[in-house]
């Protein structure tokens, strides 16, 4: 077993690791018991009773978090000349068609959001090797193929998200830092988790949300009692 640091010692003794709290309780110990030196993110983790392998039980969606991430989110947005500057004037930090087709064919990714228009999917859809594994390839369902892409510049800036179940049945999701004061982190975790809720596949039998951590980028898990979700 690794050896625990002092100051995760010192945050596991925060709280008591064999209780569940509810998700007001989650964020202050979450909040009280990062160590980092920087302004970590503060993530969440929950499990759900759905077999990613069966189409009608994926669980895919997006949201905007009322308050955003607390991160800088660099916009690409790949269309033709006559919707570049409404690309830029919606605020993407890069647009452009074929230069940026190259640019990622040559390896660069430094981005974290990829915005596209339907008409040139063809040459989108080629970079899908590169783009997949990094979760940056654009999808009609996350509103990231779009005719509207100025539109979808200002949702991404304004702090929208997309979310997907993974492999194993978890959804991984950052609502805020922990710098945000306890009234926007419990806003953003609330307008993730009641989106996921309202997501249940009808196919889904048994337990839904089987277990919802929630942590800071270097601090300890909290778990969270499903079942004071919609109460909050």
């Amino acid at each position: 077993m690794a050896k625990l640091s002092k100051n995760r010692k010192e945050a596991l003794a925060k709280y008591d690791r064999e209780s569940i709290f509810d998700l007001e309780e989650a964020i202050s110990i979450v909040k009280e018991s990062n160590f980092a030196k920087f302004d970590a993110s503060v993530d969440v983790n929950i499990r759900l009773g759905v077999d990613p392998r069966k189409a009608n039980q994926m669980v895919r969606g997006t949201v905007t978090l009322p308050h955003g991430t607390g991160k800088t989110v660099k916009v690409l947005v790949l269309c033709t000349p006559e919707k570049e500057e409404e690309a830029k004037a919606a605020g993407a930090d890069y647009y452009g068609l074929d230069e940026y087709v190259d640019k990622i064919k040559g390896g660069w990714t430094d981005v974290d959001v990829v915005i596209t228009m339907p008409s040139v999917m063809p040459k989108v859809g080629a970079l899908g090797r590169i783009l997949g594994p990094r979760g940056l390839m654009p999808n009609p369902k996350t509103g990231t193929v779009t005719m509207e892409v100025g539109k979808a510049v200002q949702d991404v800036k304004a702090g929208k998200i997309d979310f997907k179940v993974d492999k194993f049945g978890i959804i991984h999701a950052t609502v805020g830092k922990v710098s945000f004061d306890q009234e926007k982190l419990l806003d953003n975790a609330r307008e993730l988790l009641l989106n996921v809720i309202k997501l249940k596949p009808t196919s889904a039998k048994g337990t839904y949300m089987k277990s919802i951590y929630m942590s800071s980028t270097m601090g300890p898990g909290v778990q969270i009692e499903p079942k004071s979700i919609s109460a909050v």
